[in-house]
């Protein structure tokens, strides 16, 4: 009896969803014949990999191996498919990367408008998130690419490309009574409301450590969302602060007045990089994408701030 390849593709959904109506449906196929498929490979591993349980089901720790395999697999397979079509069809590919807010901002646009003009056949999906998202993706195998800071500890399973350091500073209205004063301290910022990202996001932490390191209370988050056009246009109008990269304001908030505020004691830069899994195939127009993203960091690196 030999093991059939499709079983397995069927059981790493079974697998992923703990429930066989559900890895059913995401499959197109009936209940039974998902049982069916799973009987057969079981079957041929002369072992349980399933368990039923009240909610749907469990894997065994046989299931757990086989699991751990299986996602391996279903990745390779969608990269031997990805790369003969390439072949085949004479096309650089279809590229998907991740991406967060404030890179899609200035970075992603200047890079994907020069690979689209180099490779009109190329066809591209941006998907915008943090980089938690941007790590889940890439090991799923539903990006190829993610545009995301760079954090230790190191990902083993991933490539990580160093592109340039992203510095953050404080901003407000033009109109905010701070914005005249040439330099601030972290003191004089105690009573005021902030517009940030996510509460818990890398910035937010810093920004709650530099109060924190300074004796004094955190700041008073009043307004979180990753939506950065609403929150540039938030702070512009009204008496919020926000602690942003300097690249994502100059590029994102051109059509609202803001102003820089210069704090004393407030640093902080991120590396940002460009991920890609180990073992996965890279098409030409990801490897290219990448080459463009280097050159355009380099770009941006003299620009005169």
């Amino acid at each position: 009896m030999n093991m059939n390849l499709r079983d397995v593709q069927y059981f790493a959904m079974v697998a992923e969803h703990r429930h066989l109506g559900r890895a059913a449906e995401a499959l197109g196929l009936s209940q039974p014949a998902l049982s069916m498929s799973l009987r057969r490979l079981e079957r041929f591993m002369q072992t349980k990999l399933v368990k039923r349980t009240p909610k749907g089901v469990d894997l065994t720790a046989s299931g757990e191996a086989v699991f751990a395999h299986a996602r391996r697999l279903r990745l390779s397979v969608e990269d031997i498919s990805r790369e003969v079509a390439d072949l085949s069809k004479g096309r650089a590919g279809h590229l998907r990367i991740g991406t967060a807010p404030g890179f899609a901002l200035h970075l992603m646009p200047t890079a994907c408008r020069t690979l689209l003009k180099e490779a009109p056949k190329v066809t591209l999906k941006i998907t915008i998130g943090d980089r938690s998202s941007g790590l889940t993706g890439l090991r799923s195998g539903e990006l190829d690419l993610a545009v995301i800071t760079i954090q230790g500890p190191r990902q083993e399973d991933l490539v990580e490309e160093h592109l340039y350091d992203e510095e953050y500073t404080v901003y407000a209205s033009a109109n905010h009574r701070l914005a005249k004063r040439k330099q601030l301290t972290l003191a004089d910022l105690v009573q005021e409301r902030w517009a940030m990202g996510t509460i818990d996001g890398p910035s937010e932490r810093r920004l709650r450590q530099a109060f924190g390191d300074s004796g004094l209370p955190p700041p008073n988050i009043v307004m979180e969302t990753a939506f950065l056009p609403l929150r540039f246009q938030l702070v512009a109008t009204s008496d919020l602060l926000t602690f942003n990269s300097r690249r994502a304001v100059r590029y994102g908030a051109v059509p609202y007045r803001i102003a820089e505020i210069r704090v004393r004691d407030l640093s902080y830069t991120r590396p940002v990089g460009v991920s890609w899994r180990k073992d996965a195939y890279l098409s030409p127009a990801a490897k290219r994408f990448i080459e463009i993203l280097k050159s355009t960091a380099k770009d941006m690196a003299t620009e005169d701030w």
